[in-house]
């Protein structure tokens, strides 16, 4: 009833339009895209078939057998998962975290059902931002969704040992691979191995994309001496 009565009162004081598709968002809970566009996000349940490695969408249904894409062959984490393919409602509420640091709460049991899938993790690992970007945008994404994974399931978040050595242009889906590998190559470093060495890490961004810059990061994480690292995302992009 006052979850109901609270809705009611902020859409007339403060109506907000649907992102996807301009119609009036209901429910706080949504963010900035309505129910029947999260409806239609495909958010993944676990019976979807994707990529053992790097989660790569291929269908709804999951096949009898492991499935590998082998684009993801020689990336340096061990795995990677998310909650959805970046598209309508998901997407939008991406687009937002860029520029305010806040997750929608339609998100939070997708995340606590991924978490509680991440066994075996000692730290959680934000991909950085480069000095420029994060004075530009004042935080980084990655770290919002890391203390929020944080605060689900109690491992603690390390924001300062992995850091950004160049500035490089921002991704975007429709950059090609090549594109994306070439502007983080050599782009992250170590400053405290001290820290990483033997842990057993997750890396949290905001999508994935061709995997260039997590593995990237798992590369120079592994080399400082970390045990293993896998990777978890909001969205996964589905790639042409």
């Amino acid at each position: 009833m006052f979850k109901g009565l609270k809705n009611s009162l902020l859409s007339i004081a403060f109506p907000v339009e649907c992102r996807v598709c301009q119609a009036e968002v209901i429910d706080s809970n949504d963010g900035v895209a309505c129910s029947d566009c999260w409806e239609a996000t495909t958010i993944f349940l676990g019976n979807e078939m994707l990529c053992s490695k790097c989660g790569a969408f291929f269908g709804p249904r999951a096949a009898p057998i492991e499935v590998r894409c082998h684009q993801c062959d020689e990336h340096h984490y061990e795995s990677a998962s998310s909650l959805g393919i970046y598209e309508k409602a998901l997407a939008a509420s991406i687009l937002r975290l860029k520029n305010e640091p806040l997750i929608p709460n339609r998100l939070v049991e997708p995340l606590k059902q991924r978490a509680s899938l991440i066994s075996d993790i000692d730290l959680l690992v934000p991909i950085p931002l480069s000095k420029q970007r994060m004075i530009e945008r004042g935080f980084n994404q990655a770290e919002i969704i890391a203390k929020s994974v944080a605060n689900i399931t109690g491992i603690p978040v390390d924001s300062h040992s992995l850091v950004r050595t160049t500035h490089t242009p921002m991704h975007r889906v429709g950059m090609d691979k090549r594109a994306r590998e070439l502007t983080v190559v050599n782009a992250f470093k170590v400053v405290r191995p001290n820290l990483i060495k033997g842990s057993r890490i997750l890396l949290v961004d905001d999508v994935f994309t061709s995997g260039s810059t997590a593995s990237n990061c798992a590369k120079v994480l592994k080399k400082a001496g970390a045990e293993r690292v896998k990777v978890l995302t909001l969205a996964r992009a589905v790639m042409k």
